[in-house]
């Protein structure tokens, strides 16, 4: 069984499909976990980011974090606790679908703060300034995850190729992090023209969905080859 962990960080409240100003990331994260578990009866944890943002890292939650855990006071776990429990949540996701819309070229605040309480040293990447060569190194690698970033955009050409997309630091910044920690398997769609609205949204909605379906129709068939077959 697989465990999805399902985000959201837009701070619209609602679907887009339900409601008239409601978010088209909330939209597609809610179409992708709804046919999958239609398909496969995978456990679902979710967490909404946009209403409920991790507290930002702050001076104290740095020199906890950079404190050897045996060397750790009371209240340095205290302040880690949230970062923990974000933590042990991916770490226990195979699927973390991720609604993440672009503002001002890059992610929201609340997304931002959980990637920096996610990218954790000892718990995410490890750190050794002795370690020969790389002292820096990726935790969660060859673990088999799947990040799923689903993402919307007002303009349009930020995709790759596209005639702005030098400007797209969402995608950019998300593999980067991630990647860093070892979660190198990136699958993302987009809906683009959402400040023009009219029929170019509706047609970047109705691809945006297609290419939903799409997705999770191959990343079940993916686990459904790799599982050995029985006797």
């Amino acid at each position: 069984m697989t465990t999805l962990l399902h985000l959201d960080a837009s701070a619209r409240g609602g679907r887009s499909d339900l409601h008239s100003f409601g978010s088209h990331t909330r939209r597609l994260t809610a179409r992708f976990v709804e046919r999958w578990r239609a398909m496969a009866r995978d456990t679902c944890l979710y967490r909404d980011l946009g209403y409920g943002p991790p507290a930002p890292v702050d001076g104290a939650w740095i020199h906890a974090a950079f404190t050897p855990h045996a060397q750790r006071v009371p209240w340095m776990h205290q302040r880690l606790a949230e970062s923990d429990a974000l933590v042990d949540e991916l770490i226990g996701a195979e699927v973390i679908v991720a609604g993440v819309p672009m503002y001002n070229f890059g992610v929201p605040s609340g997304f931002k703060a959980y990637i920096d309480n996610i990218v954790r040293v000892g718990r995410t990447f490890g750190f050794d300034r002795e370690r020969a060569g790389q002292p820096y190194w990726p935790m969660l690698a060859g673990q088999g995850r799947t990040l799923v970033l689903l993402s919307s955009r007002g303009d349009h050409g930020y995709g790759e190729g596209g005639r702005i997309a030098g400007m797209n630091h969402v995608e950019a910044s998300v593999r980067t992090a991630f990647a860093y920690i070892g979660m190198t398997d990136l699958r993302t769609v987009a809906v683009e023209y959402d400040e023009y609205g009219g029929e170019a949204l509706d047609e970047s909605l109705r691809s945006a969905e297609a290419a939903v379906d799409r997705l999770v129709d191959a990343m079940l068939a993916e686990r459904a080859a790799a599982v050995p077959a029985t006797a």
